[in-house]
Parts: structure tokens; sequence; C-alpha cells
């Protein structure tokens, strides 16, 4: 029977809700999602009353629980809180409630504090619920050996933090994807069973799971209810799934994920403490458009947001390479001052021995031969050119051609019986060597300073394999996320007003762990405007766009060799923090021209498209995309309407703009300053004809509820369509 004294504790926020009984032995979640309003003692009794499901047949003799750190003891079959041991022993966790502790924010949100124990093994845990003004929901766990245990280590095997699901939620998206192609969505029916991806590649990686969605069926942007949980960590994961046909307690499945720890990673001595990676919770009743807008409130509102204008970037590495050669990069230099470029970032070639891949990596001073009176040169031109300098890093990793390996070849993370294969001719360095830390510390901060660099892209190009270090070859793959965190944290702490990019041979390390260090992310190393329409548009399921490195290539994609018109690459560009990634040295007149027009256009829309809210219609055939930001006050609104393939289909009929009201007054126009896209067509729609010269005047009642009819493009083209408010 259900424990009537139990007390019933909510946190809400932003329309959704938080509800827990915290009852012994140890509490448990009746509610998360949709906002219940003000609960009177009445509604909280009858929770407490529809918290326990039926007994079943061949089954537990009562009730069976799930409880805030699931166990067997609770009648629970699935993945436990943690699993481990003490010396082959305590592998029966009892956990009691030593206290429980809320404070909730008058307007709105407020954390939610349990302690467990586990006495028999010497346990304590900690559960912090902490939600946000954004209605996103943070779950931090620890877990602390007592003082006077058993002085044996107690081997930990699993963390995983849970959240039930309501039988209603039967569909699955998570991501996949590889080099170039990232953040590829992949959907199914939750079937029976767990659903598991476990990542050991040393970070997220390329086919990183980003953010798992569970929904409706047919849940889309604009529409449906969603749950999705994505894990602020850096290194190895672990997300999962779980639905059991006994259901989880009084709810259908379960929600959730941690770090993957290796066999031996954590053995915790008495007194010492494991704290799992912050799990970040969502639900939205509006789509994956309403649970974007919950994440991008949340890092909006961190203190170390960008706050100034996302300055227009050229980045030199599709531009020349290896090849460095002063006169060259200064001529560059000029013309992105000439273009509009505010920030002018060095990539890889620069530092000793560095004249491809094979070499040089570790050695962070200046090449001599390539650079005879250092960065300076070219730093001061920049600088004089009213530019940011920046430069580019890969700190984590070494050559062994290199002096760094030939003096320290015991910094190079590997088996003590020799390493394994090179990836990209090049492996990892241990950063949790504390003389290996101290030397990347000192050589990145005597880079910074000398250079006066403000932005440093942070590259990181292979997986973590064999992540073992010491006589005994000790797993040290957390250790290794844990130190790359004190070595940013210790040089943003030193320079505060330095902007790092998070870069892993494109979007392979994109996770909240990272960005609470860093200010963008290199969303992929792909260019190519017809891959990077999808990889955007995924990314910003978790991103703001202003956190999103997007950069013009040349005609020629580097990555997929396909020819695309600028006019496209210009508009695909355009929706995050924008750049140009090619050589404009040899750029024609008149694509000189638009890219001068293009970062004009970027300066006057950046305010929009860095605070408004993220739009996305459901047109069913990928093909075609349109999306767009909205600003907050529905003044105005910016939108993509691009075609990346053929399609059957000849006309679209009516298309919805999302985000709009459809009892306000808007006029509409075409921006046509890079230029306008190539037809499939012989003209109009009548609406467009007169919005390609100025604003046209149209109802709420037809753009956000008829809709309008839109024109047929080529493929690879792009149409942008701007909205303000009338009157």
């Amino acid at each position: 029977m259900p424990d009537s004294t139990a007390r019933i504790v909510s946190l809400r926020a932003a329309g959704t809700c938080f509800v827990m009984e915290l009852s012994e032995p140890v509490p448990r979640v009746l509610h998360w999602g949709a906002d219940l309003g003000d609960l009177s003692d009445t509604d909280t009794a009858a929770l407490g009353l529809t918290a326990d499901a039926a007994v079943l047949n061949n089954s537990l003799d009562v009730p069976r629980r799930f409880t805030v750190w699931p166990t067997e003891a609770d009648g629970w079959s699935g993945v436990p809180g943690h699993a481990g041991h003490l010396a082959g022993g305590a592998a029966a966790p009892r956990l009691t409630t030593r206290a429980t502790a809320v404070h909730q924010e008058p307007a709105g949100g407020g954390e939610l504090t349990v302690e467990l124990t586990d006495d028999t093994a010497g346990l304590d845990f900690t559960v912090r619920y902490t939600l946000d003004p954004s209605g996103v929901l943070a779950v931090a766990t620890g877990i602390t050996r007592h003082a006077a245990a058993d002085p044996a280590p107690y081997d930990l095997a699993q963390v995983t933090t849970l959240l039930p699901l309501p039988r209603r939620a039967s569909e699955l998206l998570d991501f996949t994807g590889k080099w170039s192609r990232e953040r590829s969505p992949q959907r199914r029916p939750l079937g029976y069973g767990t659903h598991t991806r476990e990542l050991r590649r040393g970070k997220p990686g390329l086919d990183s799971p980003y953010l798992v969605t569970v929904g409706v069926p047919g849940f889309g942007f604009r529409g449906g209810e969603v749950w999705a949980v994505h894990i602020a960590w850096s290194g190895d994961q672990r997300y999962l799934v779980e639905r059991h046909p006994e259901g989880a307690g009084s709810h259908a499945a379960v929600l959730g994920g941690g770090e993957l720890l290796r066999a031996g990673e954590v053995r915790l001595a008495p007194g010492e403490t494991y704290r799992a990676p912050v799990c970040h919770f969502a639900w939205s009743g509006d789509g994956l458009d309403g649970l974007a807008d919950r994440f991008h409130t949340l890092l909006r509102s961190r203190p170390a947001h960008p706050r100034g204008p996302r300055p227009v970037i050229l980045n030199s590495w599709e531009a020349v390479y290896f090849d460095h050669d002063l006169d060259r990069l200064l001529r560059l230099a000029d013309r992105a001052a000439e273009v509009g470029v505010e920030r002018f970032v060095l990539d890889d070639g620069w530092f000793s021995g560095r004249r491809s891949d094979h070499a040089g990596l570790g050695d962070w001073t200046v090449d001599p031969v390539v650079w005879p009176d250092g960065l300076t040169p070219l730093v001061d031109r920049v600088h004089a050119l009213g530019m940011e300098f920046g430069l580019w890093v890969e700190p984590e990793m070494v050559n062994l051609d290199s002096d760094l390996a030939r003096e320290h070849p015991d910094w190079v993370l590997g088996p003590v019986r020799g390493l394994g294969p090179a990836a990209r001719h090049q492996y990892v360095l241990d950063l949790a060597n504390p003389e290996a830390w101290e030397y990347l510390d000192r050589s990145l901060e005597a880079l910074v300073t000398k250079y006066g660099i403000g932005y440093l892209k942070w590259d990181h190009n292979r997986e973590v394999h064999e992540a073992v270090h010491g006589p005994g070859d000790r797993p040290t793959a957390r250790a290794q996320v844990l130190a790359l965190y004190r070595l940013l944290d210790a040089l943003k702490e030193r320079h505060p007003d330095l902007e790092i990019e998070s870069c892993a041979s494109g979007g392979g390390r994109i996770d909240l762990g990272i960005l609470a260090r860093t200010d963008r992310v290199w969303a992929s190393d792909c260019n190519d405007p017809a891959e990077r329409q999808s990889i955007q548009r995924w990314t910003a399921q978790l991103l703001p766009p202003e956190l999103i490195g997007c950069h013009v290539g040349a005609a020629t994609s580097h990555t997929t060799a396909r020819v695309s018109a600028d006019t496209f690459r210009l508009a695909t560009a355009l929706f995050g923090h924008a750049g140009i990634e090619q050589d404009i040295t040899g750029c024609t007149p008149a694509e000189l021209s638009r890219l001068t027009a293009w970062t004009a256009l970027y300066r006057e829309l950046r305010p929009l498209l860095h605070t408004g809210r993220t739009v996305r219609a459901d047109l069913g055939d990928d093909a075609v995309l349109l999306h767009g930001v909205v600003a907050r006050d529905g003044g105005s609104a910016l939108y993509c309407w691009a075609r990346v393939a053929t399609s059957p289909e000849g006309q679209w009929g009516r298309v919805l703009l999302p985000g709009l009201a459809p009892d306000a007054r808007y006029q509409v126009r075409v921006r046509t300053d890079i230029g306008l896209p190539s037809w499939h067509q012989t003209s109009g729609p009548a609406w467009l004809t007169a919005a390609l010269d100025g604003w046209v005047a149209l109802p709420g009642a037809v753009v956000a509820v008829a809709g309008l009819p839109m024109p047929t493009l080529n493929p690879e083209q792009a149409l942008l369509i701007e909205v303000r408010r009338a009157g």
C-alpha cells in the first residue's frame, strides 16, 4: 500500500514539473513532464494513491517500485543505479534515506537533494535535482566511501542516472555519424528490452547519440510530447532507454545514462568520492523545437555565455593548409579585412617541424625556419587591420616524430608493452601525468601571452584507445578528461576574455561538459552546404546558433568534392557563428562583392540570429528544409527555404512559417544581398515576385495558419525570407 505519511514535493518551471515522494526506504519520482499546477493537499494525496501499480501474476507479492536509485531490493530487474563490489562482496545494495532537502525558487525551479546510505558497503549516495528556470532538469550524483569503512577499495563499475517515462513515450530518436557527417538522426519504435549506446572513444565521438529523445508516435519539430537526456561529459559515455513488460513501478519505461567506466578505473578508498557527470533531462509538449528552446535558454543564461557580437572569422586551413608563407598569409589577412572579417585564425602548420601531419605535435613553439621572426609580423598586421588573432592547437596529442616524444616517451599514453596503431600519425599525451600537464600549461600560457591571442581553436584528431598508464597499466580515461578540464579552467582563469573552440575532427566533442569551458564548437570539418544544412539543423537541437561554427568554403568542397553555388554556401553559413574557410585571395571581384555583402548581412542580423528562437518546419521530405530564427518578442524573423536534392513534387503547396502568431500582422520580403537562388520554375508565386521588390503585407492568418505557396528551387539552392511585425 502507498505510504500515506510520505511527503510529496514538486519543482516547477516554464511549463514543466518534477514531483517526488519522499518515501522510505528510498524516494521515488511520481511525475516528470507537463506542469501539474499548484498541487493542493488533496492533489498530492491523489498522486500518492496512484503511485503504486498492480501486483502481477508470477511476480513480487508487493507492488514493484522504481526509486531514485533503483536496485533489485525494489524488485527492479533493469539497469541498477550503480554496480560494484567490495573485494568480491557487498554486491546486493540495500539503501536507506539519510536526509532530504528541498528549495523552491519563487520565480520557478529549485533544488531537491536526496542523501542515501548503504551500511554494508560503507557507501553514502547523493542525488541532487536542479530544475532550471528554462525547464531543464540537471541531475548530479555522487558516491562517497565512509571514512571509517573497510580499508579495501570499493570497485565501482557503473553509475546510471534514470528517470521514468510514460507509456505514450514510445518512439526513440538519437544520432549517429562519421567524419563530415555528424549528428545523423535515426528513429525507431521503442520496443521491450534495453536500448543502449556505449561510447568508448575517449570523447563523445562523431557518432555521438548527442541528445537521446523519446516521444509520442510521430513527434516532430513543431509538435508532440518528448522527453530527452544529454550527458555533460567529454569522455566515454553510456545512454540507455529501457522498457520491461512489468514496467518501472507505475511508469512504463526509463531514460538515462552516465559515464562509461572502464574496469578498475574507480576504486574508492575510505573518504574518497566519485562524482558522476551531470545528466540534463528535459521535457517538451511542443516537439523538438520546444525541447531545443529549453536547452538554448539554459545555455544563454550561463554567466560565461558569450555576450558580445560573435565576430566574423577567417580560418586559414582550407586557404593554405600546411603551406605557411608569411607574404601569402599577409595578403590573406589584408583581403579578409577588406571583406569584413573580424577574427583571423592561423590553423595547423605554424609550430616546430610541422610541414605535414606526420610530425611536430607536442612541440608547441613557433617553427624558426618557417617563421624566423616568430608569429609577430602576422599578428601585428592582423591587429593593425582591426581584427582579433586566433591560433590552432591540439595540446592533447603528440607525434612520435617530435622533440617532446623523444625526450619524454613515458608521457605518451598507452600500455607498457608497447603502443597500438597510430591514428592520423599521432598518439595521445598523458594529461594525467602532472609533468605533462604542467608542460602544456606553460606552453599555452607562453603563446597566449606573447602574441595577445584572443581565440584558440582547440582540436582533438584521434580516438583515445588503450587509455592506461604507469607500470601496472592503470586505466586513466576518466583522469584524462578531468585533467583536460583543469587545463582549460586554468587557462580561462588567467585569461577570462580568451575564447576557445572545441573541435575534434569536426564535431566529435560536442557536449555540455566541454562547453562549460569553451565558447563555441566546430560542428563539422565538412563545409559542403548540402551536408551542412542537416548537420547544423541537428546540432541546433542542443546548442543555440551563436555556439555553432558555420563557415563558407570554396566552391569545390574540401571533403566531398561537390561543387556548389556561392549563394547556397553563404545562406547556409549565415545561421550560426559565421566564418570563411577558403583562399579568398583567389576570388573574383564578383565573389568578393558577395562575401562583403554577406558579412554585412551577418552583422546586421546576428542580434536576431543569436538571441531568438530556433524554429524548423515539419515538411515530410528531407530534400527540402525550412528553418529560421524568430525574435523572442515575435517582432522579426529570418527563414531559410533550402533544397538539397530533387523530389517528386513539382509544387509544395502552402507552407507555414513556424513561430509566428496567427493574430498578428506581418511584412515579408526576400533578402537579395547575396544573390538569388536558381529556380526550377518559370515565375512566381505572386507574393514572392512582390517580395523580391520590397516588403509585402501579409496577416498572421496567412503566414502562420493558411501558409505560403513556396517557390520550387533547383537542388542545392536556398532563399532567405525576412519577416517583421507590421505597425
